[in-house]
């Protein structure tokens, strides 16, 4: 339902007109804006026949004192300080470049030329109908043309970067006279971090070619060059995580706060917090802000100023990639405080080492990776700040979440998880906001508490993450940023306090430059994040995670205990796990519930491992061999039977194996296969590998 606006008529009169007209141009009252035009510079009050829009930049036109009766924009800037203007603002004309030229066959055919300009109006580049471009020229709408308002007067560029919204300016709309003859609509490019204004696209022609459409156009083109920025700075980021991680990840007592070019926060050690409460840092982890003196000017080497007092320059290093500063690490020296000797005489002694100590002991495996990524985990637990887990399906992601909660400061807290990923758009909102009694149909009597109630004073374990639907994601993040939570269907805001963990198995910074998940909530809530490895990235913690499942379900199904032979573990360690510990945990189940005997063979591998490692069990024992057996062993078995199956054929062995031709190369130089390959070579097209080995 539209709100209506008072509008003057072509008779004079005032009629209603929806107010989503106010965006619009209407060259139908264009001798209505000429006589306003003339009534308006004689002192009279001609507010009732302009758009808001107009009205307000007339206004400001008067008050900056601008000359009406000028023909044109000033002359352009010399070459040399378009130049530098271009220098200054070459990323902006890098990632818009593409955008217009892509406009460009469009434009010709319109008769209209696109502008790109900076945030104080200047143009930077144009693209379009030569012809128009020509005539553009005589009013100086070419590069290096100033069109803000107070200099040029009502226009789209200046007028769009004044009001910070798309507009279009018709004919008799612009406020001096010698530009009454053009059309124009443009709209504000912002950083899709931080909403600043980082230029201005335009289209414009002669009155002629006017259309309502070439304000779609600007915003389209607008918003594509937003998206280009915001890839932009993704890539950025991840190359400035790259260069920090083995800094940011080392063990010490320095708290470290990784910020982006622009003086955002984007990582911090598990100290970091800690540390700015020691240093007096008047700065919360956990509600991140942009610190502009550590934003870096563009084509700038120099050191950020005016930082804040409880910053010291020797704090700052800068972090630099191919040359190019792409970032800014703080670290905050830890306070040394007097060490005293401590006794431990009993269980009650040192309660936190005791919780980190156990917090994760339900995590089977010792391989370098685990231990890796459970020191992380530990570290980042002492923090308050948001900690999001990377990795596969299957992986154990909630099973660190649960180590994190238990080596927290909040472990006697509840522990509350929810799947953003298994239920429904709308049942995963009542689930996570709760709802008012009455708030829908079937809402229970006296409403629901959502999980994000439930865990204040706790965790709360938001998993698969980025299968959240975009238009939940704005109410997640205003929660995170307030810390308080409306109940659907209520007004009163309920305070409340929680860690948040996350996961996911997306690869979230691809989301966000699809559109598909919400920068500014992704960063909120990777604060930290670290990656679990998958099961075929620690093969060795196989035995222990076997063990572990076979001890497990023995208990729970009341069976008695049993072992896996020595020819299945070999097979189940030579196997990928593309399902992870879950898929693991899923057979070994299985294994144990179909076994006839405390031995647990190959024959009772289920079909897609043997398939896996590429061999058959033949009718009464197993192909591999029983003594010494190791994965190697298994390895180069599985490739001889399928070098026999294949013929000597390379490529097709390599194709079974679902290797590269290189792959087996390298294989069949590992476990000598020269003899192998010769004996069963049978085609005449046998390409002898490269290596001189195999000649």
């Amino acid at each position: 339902m539209f709100r209506l606006n008072p509008v003057a008529s072509t008779a004079g009169r005032r009629v209603n007109r929806p107010i989503s007209s106010q965006m619009f141009s209407d060259p139908l009252h264009e001798s209505v804006v000429m006589a306003a035009w003339e009534r308006f510079l004689a002192g009279g009050d001609s507010s009732e026949a302009l758009r808001d829009a107009v009205d307000g930049s007339w206004q400001r036109c008067q008050l900056g004192q601008v000359d009406p009766a000028q023909s044109s924009g000033p002359p352009p800037i010399s070459e040399s300080s378009l130049y530098l203007l271009h220098q200054a603002h070459g990323e902006l004309l890098d990632l818009s470049s593409p955008v217009m030229a892509h406009a460009r066959d469009f434009l010709s055919e319109t008769g209209t030329m696109m502008a790109l300009a900076d945030p104080r109006g200047t143009i930077l580049s144009i693209e379009g109908d030569r012809h128009t471009i020509d005539d553009g020229q005589s009013i100086h709408l070419m590069p290096g043309g100033a069109w803000s308002e107070l200099v040029i007067g009502t226009n789209a560029i200046g007028t769009a970067l004044e009001l910070g919204q798309p507009v279009q300016i018709h004919s008799a709309e612009h406020y001096c006279e010698g530009i009454k003859r053009w059309t124009c609509s443009a709209t504000v490019i912002r950083h899709p971090l931080d909403d600043e204004i980082l230029g201005v696209v335009d289209v414009s022609g002669l009155s002629q070619t006017f259309s309502r459409h070439t304000l779609g156009l600007v915003v389209t083109t607008a918003s594509r060059i937003e998206n280009r920025l915001a890839a932009r700075e993704m890539e950025l980021r991840y190359r400035l995580l790259e260069a920090t991680m083995a800094r940011l990840s080392a063990s010490g007592h320095d708290g470290m706060i990784l910020f982006d070019r622009r003086g955002h926060p984007i990582k911090a050690n598990g100290v970091a917090q800690s540390t700015l409460m020691q240093r007096g840092g008047p700065f919360d982890l956990s509600r991140p802000r942009r610190l502009q003196a550590l934003a870096l000017a563009p084509q700038s080497p120099h050191a950020p100023v005016g930082l804040p007092e409880w910053i010291r320059p020797d704090w700052l290093h800068p972090v630099t990639d191919g040359g190019e500063r792409i970032g800014t690490l703080l670290v905050l020296p830890g306070v040394q405080r007097a060490s005293r000797p401590q006794v431990v005489a009993d269980d009650d002694a040192a309660p936190a080492a005791r919780g980190d100590a156990v917090a994760f002991a339900h995590l089977a495996g010792t391989s370098p990776a685990l231990r890796d990524v459970v020191g992380k985990a530990t570290q980042l637990a002492r923090s308050k700040v948001a900690v999001l887990l990377m990795g596969e399906t299957g992986v154990g992601k909630e099973e660190f979440a649960q180590g994190i909660h238990r080596a927290s400061d909040r472990r006697d807290g509840p522990f509350i998880a929810v799947n953003c990923g298994g239920l429904s758009r709308d049942l995963l909102a009542s689930e996570l906001f709760g709802y008012a009694e009455g708030a829908f149909t079937g809402a229970r009597r006296g409403g629901h508490a959502g999980k994000i109630e439930a865990a204040n004073g706790g965790t709360l374990f938001l998993d698969e993450i980025g299968e959240m639907s975009p238009d939940l994601q704005p109410h997640l993040l205003r929660v995170l940023e307030q810390g308080e939570i409306q109940r659907l269907g209520e007004n009163r805001a309920r305070k409340i306090d929680f860690r948040l963990v996350t996961a996911t198995h997306r690869d979230l910074r691809r989301e966000v430059a699809a559109g598909n998940f919400r920068m500014d909530l992704f960063y909120r809530i990777a604060v930290t994040s670290i990656q679990v490895p998958a099961l075929r990235e620690r093969p060795s913690d196989i035995r222990e995670l076997v063990a572990h499942f076979l001890s497990h379900f023995a208990a729970e199904h009341g069976l008695p205990p049993h072992v896996i032979d020595e020819p299945a573990m070999a097979c189940l360690e030579a196997y990928a796990w593309p399902g992870n510990v879950r898929e693991l945990r899923n057979v070994i189940e299985s294994m144990l519930l179909m076994a006839d005997a405390p031995s647990i063979g190959v024959r009772a591998l289920p079909v897609e491992i043997r398939e896996g490692i590429g061999f058959e069990v033949p009718p009464s024992t197993c192909a591999l061999p029983r003594s010494g057996l190791r994965i190697d062993h298994a390895e180069r078995d599985v490739i001889v039977d399928t070098l026999r199956t294949a013929r000597g054929n390379l490529t097709r062995a390599a194709n079974l194996l679902g290797i590269a031709k290189s792959t087996l190369y390298a294989k069949l130089e590992k476990y000598r296969l020269h003899e192998e390959v010769s004996s069963a070579r049978s085609q005449e097209d046998f390409a002898p590998p490269p290596s001189p080995h195999l000649k």
